[in-house]
């Protein structure tokens, strides 16, 4: 594994702090544009899109709730090409960012995203939360191997994702 020089860590450190804004709101983005595409007048935030009359047209919930998560894995899949082709470790936020950003919200058992998708599908509701984590677990893990992080590194990369991820939050509502 390669030896990072203090500036190199500052610099990957300081990475997640734009990536967490910009992966939560890319995130929201992809319920907030299928919304709009199935004709609901949509709220875009950090944190967060929604109807502005509080109600979704009539069968379009399930597509919008598809949007955000379907965003999630497409960035994580970008930069994990970006990794595969080009072994740049300051793409590496963007892949395990989005992977603590969805696995965060069902260690709390919280109704998120997935879990509801799972439910209108009538599924299990934990068929589609297990589908995404894997699979932001793996393409993290491979992203991982082929920069050959070590454990360390990436317990420390989880735990400034979930600190970033918590700013984020909290400038949510702060500003919302």
């Amino acid at each position: 594994m390669k030896a990072f020089n203090n500036k190199e860590k500052l610099i990957l450190f300081l990475i997640f702090i734009p990536v967490a804004y910009f992966s939560l709101f890319f995130h929201e983005l992809g319920h907030w544009i299928v919304g709009e595409i199935f004709g609901n007048d949509m709220v875009l935030s950090l944190n967060g899109a929604r109807p502005k009359s509080g109600q979704y047209v009539e069968n379009t919930h399930l597509y919008i709730l598809f949007g955000g998560v379907c965003f999630t894995i497409l960035l994580a899949l970008i930069f994990w090409c970006v990794i595969e082709k080009y072994k740049i470790i300051y793409a590496y936020p963007f892949v395990i960012l989005n992977f603590i950003l969805r696995l965060l919200p069902q260690i709390k058992f919280d109704f998120q995203d997935e879990a509801k998708i799972s439910a209108l599908l009538g599924v299990g509701k934990y068929t589609i939360v297990a589908i995404v984590l894997i699979s932001l677990f793996l393409i993290t893990w491979r992203a991982s191997r082929v920069l050959k992080l070590n454990y360390k590194y990436n317990l420390l990369f989880a735990v400034v994702s979930i600190v970033c991820l918590l700013l984020v939050v909290i400038t949510d509502e702060l500003l919302f």
